[in-house]
């Protein structure tokens, strides 16, 4: 199998063209990875032979660009695996986890290429360099030393043998995680097993049936199906199952079974760190974000904790109530708080969830999006039924700029759950923005992907979202536009390749747009009438907005609990469920609430390491978009154009080639302050 055989090592002239897909197969990523990592080593090699001495362009330049076809394959093997994986794919994973591990352990450790970085890093100030140019320098010497490089044998080669592993860990807890999922059904063979679920629900459990080759309704463990099920299901026991199985994935014996895995994981950084001499491996971690300290961490996390609490209580007694004048006497449970919540939200606000999805059909709602996106950054997505994705639910859009000119990249849209797919939600690229394709400065477009998870209704009726979908459809385009927005010089600076607590802003941000009024009025409309959503429910989803947002805080803060508590333990964690009780015993965690995330099942931290010590992210970048926002507030509309002007040239082109604060305040015209975030959520 050679380049004239194997799609991923055949390259064309047209920068938006999408991979030969159809033609990829799981064998074909053995050779190809094997050819890249080849040349990438070439490009290497080539850098640290010249005899002319380190300067930006033979050196830092110079790496940035290598390893292009590297790039590109990794890019569609990761992408594949997670969103059409198959056994196949899934054991080319395991077998190519270490020795990728391994490659770029020996290049950020390559002492000659270490040596010309760190003399052009040394000289960068009085070298007339511009600051993207320094940044550059500055990023690049900190991923370096973060890979060890800067360490002495044998620590060196120890944090290389560590990284191989690591990988290899990650990947099998991965894809424990997605065997949970996919294997999971709860069947609903009658109309009693159905009691309470509105038709969408109905609708999507005789799809996922229907995807699975069953022909009884399933609830599945996709979140946009088990979360109405949890909140419209009258049949108690039924809930209790489902949520049963949703919070013990990656906790059954067995050989999927990820408990030991996290044990060895958290083992395994420990000794990273102190390799680093961090003294746990949150402060490694943490040094390379905005928060820089555990401490920093700890106060956001504090005060939000100790606010969302009293929100919880109150949102409690709203349930019992009703509990009560229902005339049910039992305890509340985890798996009644969903569906209490549910009939509180129509008693107090009069809103529905199967009143509103109607309003919400996934055309509409891209729709939407999109015209947020053209309206505020004056770009164009443009339907290209040319071009093929690697499933035939993916969408393929062509970004353009709205005043005419050429294409600024490729939108590939992922919206709808499948077997095959992980969880979640979340945005990756096939290619990043750049100029510095070549010596030339050749630029290279973005082609950025949008992964959702929405239930897909049956053939010929669309999929109707809920206000939760609507808002992780608009969050992940604003990870999107981060990405297809971007204007930098350099690969390593391009796009979401932020630090981050900083990487959620542009996402989070978006949301807002999702709710704006004007938004609603013209594209919330009834999928079967064409009318709009009424201005009564409008009013009512504005009013709602914060209810619920004490039991939604509540489990978020708690997971970045138990996520900065495992990484800054100093001693081994022998059991790691019985560590997540005692975190959560010692913070009073109520019983009746739970956490977004388990420790044997929490891809932020395991399945790889950019969130380890890190799910708080979404907390601090909360504060800075809630303060970002509001500069459109105090300008008079969500619209205004020279705010969006602003925002656009600050942060949304910009990537990593300026400090992420030093961003915020060329937008903001100070720093952010936390106010805005805690009324967004009703806290104060």
């Amino acid at each position: 199998m050679d380049a004239l055989t194997n799609p991923l090592l055949i390259t064309g002239d047209d920068a938006l063209a999408l991979p030969a897909f159809d033609r990829i197969q799981a064998a074909h990523f053995g050779p190809a990875f094997e050819r890249a990592m080849a040349l990438h080593r070439a490009d290497i090699a080539a850098i640290t032979a010249q005899a002319a001495p380190p300067d930006f362009d033979n050196t830092v330049a110079a790496f940035d660009r290598a390893g292009a076809l590297l790039a590109r394959v990794e890019a569609v093997f990761h992408n594949l695996s997670a969103s059409a994986t198959t056994p196949e794919l899934q054991a080319q994973q395991r077998a190519l986890a270490a020795p990728l591990a391994a490659h770029w352990s020996a290049v950020l450790q390559d002492p000659a290429l270490y040596a010309r970085l760190a003399a052009v890093h040394a000289r960068r100030a009085e070298a007339g360099l511009s600051p993207e140019q320094q940044r550059l320098c500055e990023r690049l010497m900190r991923d370096f030393e973060r890979a060890g490089a800067g360490l002495p044998e044998p620590a060196r080669a120890e944090f290389a043998t560590l990284a191989q592993r690591h990988a290899e860990l990650t990947t099998r807890f991965a894809q424990n995680v997605l065997h949970d999922e996919a294997a999971y059904t709860l069947a609903l063979p009658d109309e009693a097993a159905m009691a309470g679920l509105p038709e969408f629900v109905r609708a999507a459990a005789r799809q996922a049936a229907a995807e699975r080759g069953l022909d009884v309704p399933v609830i599945t463990l996709s979140r946009s199906l088990i979360v109405p099920f949890l909140s419209f299901s009258r049949r108690r026991d039924l809930r209790e199952a489902a949520w049963r199985a949703w919070v013990s994935r990656g906790e059954h014996d067995g050989e999927h079974d990820n408990r030991a895995l996290v044990r060895d994981i958290l083992a395994l950084r420990r000794r990273q760190a102190a390799l680093m001499g961090a003294a746990c491996y949150a402060d490694f971690k943490l040094a390379d974000t905005m928060a820089q300290t555990r401490q920093r961490v700890w106060a956001l996390l504090d005060e939000v904790w100790q606010r969302a609490l009293p929100a919880l209580g109150r949102e409690r007694d709203l349930l019992r109530t009703a509990m009560a004048e229902a005339g049910v006497d039992h305890p509340l449970q985890a798996w009644d708080w969903r569906f209490w919540a549910e009939r509180v939200r129509q008693q107090h606000y009069a809103l529905d969830e199967a009143q509103l999805k109607p309003y919400f059909a996934l055309p509409n709602m891209v729709a939407a999006a999109f015209e947020c996106a053209q309206r505020l950054f004056g770009i164009v997505l443009r339907r290209r039924t040319d071009l093929q994705a690697y499933h035939p639910d993916v969408d393929v859009y062509e970004v353009l700029p709205e005043a005419g000119g050429a294409p600024l990249g490729l939108f590939l849209h992922d919206n709808f759950s499948r077997p095959s797919k992980r969880s979640g939600a979340w945005m990756s690229t096939l290619a990043v923005q750049h100029r510095n394709a070549d010596a030339a400065g050749r630029a290279v477009p973005p082609v950025v992907l949008n992964n959702n998870n929405f239930a897909k209704a049956a053939p010929g009726q669309p999929t109707l979202l809920s206000p939760d979908d609507v808002r992780t459809l608009f969050h992940e385009f604003g990870h999107g536009l981060h990405g297809l927005l971007s204007d930098v010089g350099y690969r390593r600076l391009s796009g979401t390749h932020v630090l981050r607590d900083f990487v959620e802003l542009p996402s989070q941000l978006m949301e807002h747009w999702g709710v704006e009024r004007e938004v609603l009025r013209k594209h919330a409309r009834h999928w079967q009438t064409g009318e709009p959503l009424p201005e009564a429910l409008i009013d009512r989803l504005e009013a709602a907005r914060r209810f619920g947002q004490g039991y939604e805080t509540v489990r978020y803060t708690a997971s970045a609990i138990v996520d900065l508590a495992a990484h800054e333990a100093a001693e081994p964690i022998d059991d790691i469920v019985a560590f997540e009780q005692q975190v959560m015993a010692a913070r009073g965690l109520p019983a009746d609430t739970g956490m977004n995330h388990r420790l044997p099942h929490f891809q932020h931290l395991f399945s790889g390491d950019s969130y380890a010590a890190g799910y708080y992210v979404y907390l601090w970048a909360e504060v800075l978009e809630a303060d970002a926002f509001d500069a459109f507030t105090e300008a008079g509309s969500a619209f205004d154009a020279a705010t969006a002007a602003r925002l656009k040239a600050c942060i949304f082109s910009r990537g990593d080639s300026v400090e992420p604060g030093a961003a915020f305040r060329a937008f903001r015209g100070r720093d952010a302050v936390i106010e805005p975030m805690l009324r967004e959520r009703g806290l104060i």
